[in-house]
């Protein structure tokens, strides 16, 4: 555990690692629906229940391996985990993998960590939204994914503001600390839109480069010598060896309800 006193004014974690969880059922099923053409992904649970596939609980061993090698001081003692079930199983491989005693280890199910959610367009592919709702098509290609919302769903600035709380948990709560994020792909984008102070244009082109893989680590270390009392500088991005060295696949589709690129 972190030294309290030697860091009393750090304001940060000492390590913020965020994850997106290994593939999905709904990754699967999102595939197969586009490459047929269909207008809805044939996928009967809710979003929130959508578990991993099996490549995906291979995926989430392997990370969990990967942190499990790391030295101790260096290994996760705060797991923040989103309360979709391809997330929690994700994590849950991460806790029983990655670390060598889970009771020293705070585990915290937030919603906050949550997908973005779409709305009526929930389940929809590119094709079904074209068929369906040709007007919110118009609409989101002339407002920009950043500030479309969606009816019933959130543009990607409702997950910043959401985001923002959560960093300010993290600062009030976790200071110090080895810090491990599980969440989703617009997530991990979100973190970074916040962390690295970038403006719409310079996500967006981050986004549009694609995907973020299924158990990519994008990572950030205090580095005491930036700005007057230190600041997380960028570590890893989209970094996926422990997949390769352990002979996973390296997958990168979207959620089964995303929506699709600009």
């Amino acid at each position: 555990m972190p030294d309290t006193d030697t860091k009393a004014d750090q304001k940060w974690p000492q390590r913020l690692w965020i994850l997106r969880h290994g593939q999905s059922a709904g990754n699967v099923a999102r595939d197969a629906a586009e490459a047929a053409g269909a207008p809805l992904i044939d996928i009967a649970d809710r979003d929130v229940d959508v578990p991993l596939s099996a490549l995906g609980e291979r995926q989430a061993r392997a990370v969990g391996q990967w942190f499990g090698a790391l030295p101790e001081e260096e290994k996760p003692t705060v797991i923040l985990v989103s309360p979709y079930t391809r997330a929690r199983m994700t994590a849950q491989s991460i806790l029983e993998l990655g670390v060598s005693d889970p009771e020293d280890v705070s585990l915290h199910v937030d919603e906050r960590l949550r997908e973005k959610e779409f709305g009526i367009l929930d389940r929809l592919t590119r094709h079904g939204i074209m068929q369906k709702f040709p007007e919110l098509s118009e609409q989101r290609a002339h407002v920009g994914k950043f500030y479309f919302r969606p009816p019933g769903g959130e543009s990607w600035c409702d997950v910043i503001l959401r985001l923002r709380s959560v960093l300010d948990t993290i600062i009030r709560e976790h200071r110090g600390e080895n810090v491990l994020v599980v969440a989703h792909q617009v997530i991990v984008n979100c973190f970074r839109y916040l962390l690295e102070r970038m403006d719409e244009q310079t996500i967006l082109d981050v986004d549009r480069m694609g995907d973020v893989p299924n158990c990519s680590i994008t990572s950030y270390e205090f580095d005491p010598l930036l700005g007057r009392r230190g600041k997380l500088a960028l570590n890893l991005v989209n970094f996926v060896v422990p997949l390769e060295e352990a002979g996973a696949p390296v997958t990168s589709e979207p959620d089964a309800q995303v929506a699709p690129k600009s």
